[in-house]
């Protein structure tokens, strides 16, 4: 039985997970593992400084310990023990003492956003800065600033983590579908953690059907490099198995759902999700892909070629919160979170019941009626009629290359329906499956 989280499942959830210093290698993107792995059964591969994975290379990790600026007058500043974003993330050590007009180079704002605190990331140069408001940084008096970065860079670890939930047995299909987000972000809610949450809601979701035909597959690292270093491990096993994929991000606002298309745009992935979403009545929006974004870029680079999505709400460049503290508690709520969940339980569901049934008959339709499918007196009755011209659809539409989505789309009925009749069907031995998986992957005609 599937178990939603509750709003204040979720507000306890971000409670632990909201103060911790992230970022793409360190204690804090452990700790964030550790804490969904209380939902999540992950696994985690801890990559070696140095490794070369793909293109890229698993930098030094970041360790933090402390960070703060201290005024002319003696007042602390900028502590990022009370705001993780106040540092720019993977600052290299410093300690000195430094006029204003020697400090400047190293502060961060946003004029345009004069009350924001902006996120900056130095991951690949030897840099350290502070992040402030515009409006605190106009207001900084000339004089002497201490400065204290208590951070080092050691030869550690990167840590990526997953968790594959297996069909349940006399599951049919050995395809997987994999949902992926990132840890790596300190303090923002939309752009850092609600993907994570949403994952790892959606597995005991998923976890507590009583019946999977697919595997699952759940990926968490750090944004970009992460699912590169994902990729050179696991890419030939994805490249067997994956049926759809989606990215989660940005997912927790108050903006309707958005679906970026993969780097194909007409995949399964797309088209599961579009029927479920529809089916259910649940606002959303289609977007293009583009190479910016998050991981999918990864996933849809052109020696992969997956069927993954992105799945979120607002765009990162629509909203002007992103990458700000003003991504902070108050810009997402938990039945966004919740209503995520959702939705994507509703796209898992679409892809389970969709599969391609050849018809044993298929020289005209038919006799319903002899099969006990149709009713023997003509009366008005819409459950029966909208059945029975289900099961129409489906005896003239089984060809044993198209499949149930495509019918649905077809016929515009509900996915569900012509499962649930497709089901009955087959009971009477006029359908039975295609095992074909390539044929389930297309628009048949």
């Amino acid at each position: 039985m599937t178990r939603a989280p509750s709003a204040s499942e979720v507000d306890r959830l971000l409670d632990r997970l909201w103060p911790i210093m992230r970022s793409i290698t360190g204690a804090g993107q452990r700790l964030t593992h550790e804490i969904l792995g209380e939902i999540v059964p992950l696994r985690h591969w801890d990559v070696p400084t140095g490794t070369r994975v793909l293109d890229w290379e698993v930098p030094p990790e970041w360790v933090f310990r402390a960070a703060h600026l201290v005024d002319p007058t003696g007042r602390k500043l900028l502590d990022a023990q009370a705001n993780t974003l106040h540092l720019v993330n993977y600052s290299r050590p410093f300690r000195g003492t430094l006029s204003l007009a020697e400090l400047q180079p190293h502060l961060h704002s946003l004029p345009d956003r004069p009350h924001a605190i902006p996120y900056v990331t130095s991951y690949y140069a030897d840099h350290w800065g502070f992040c402030l408001s515009q409006e605190m940084r106009d207001a900084l008096p000339d004089g002497p600033y201490g400065v204290t970065v208590d951070t080092e860079l050691i030869d550690g670890v990167m840590r990526v983590s997953d968790c594959v939930l297996p069909r349940t047995e006399g599951g049919e299909d050995d395809g997987e579908v994999l949902f992926s987000s990132y840890t790596c972000h300190p303090s923002m809610a939309n752009n850092e953690l609600s993907g994570p949450l949403v994952l790892a809601f959606l597995y005991r979701a998923l976890a507590g059907l009583p019946r999977r035909r697919m595997s699952y597959r759940f990926v968490l690292g750090p944004e970009n490099i992460g699912s590169i270093a994902y990729l050179s491990r696991h890419g030939e096993t994805l490249r067997r198995s994956l049926r759809a994929g989606y990215v989660l991000t940005n997912i927790g606002d108050r903006s309707p759902l958005s679906l970026k298309r993969s780097q194909r745009g007409d995949t399964m992935a797309e088209r599961a999700a579009l029927r479920a979403l529809s089916d259910g009545g649940i606002a959303h929006r289609v977007l293009d892909f583009d190479p910016r974004g998050a991981d999918e870029r990864n996933y849809c680079s052109p020696g992969y070629d997956f069927p993954v999505c992105a799945l979120m709400r607002s765009y990162f460049s629509e909203s002007a919160a992103y990458h700000t503290s003003d991504d902070n508690r108050d810009f997402i709520t938990p039945q966004a979170i919740i209503a995520a969940v959702e939705a994507c339980l509703s796209i898992c569901q679409a892809i389970e019941a969709n599969r391609v049934w050849r018809s044993t008959a298929p020289f005209g339709e038919p006799f319903f009626t002899r099969h006990t499918l149709a009713p023997t007196l003509s009366t008005p009755g819409v459950s029966a009629d909208q059945q029975l011209l289900a099961r129409r659809w489906l005896m003239n539409q089984a060809n044993g290359r198209r499949d149930l989505i495509a019918i649905a789309e077809r016929a515009k009925m509900p996915l569900a329906l012509l499962a649930e009749q497709a089901t009955i069907l087959a009971e009477a031995g006029l359908l039975v499956p295609e095992t074909d998986h390539a044929a389930a992957q297309n628009h048949p005609g």
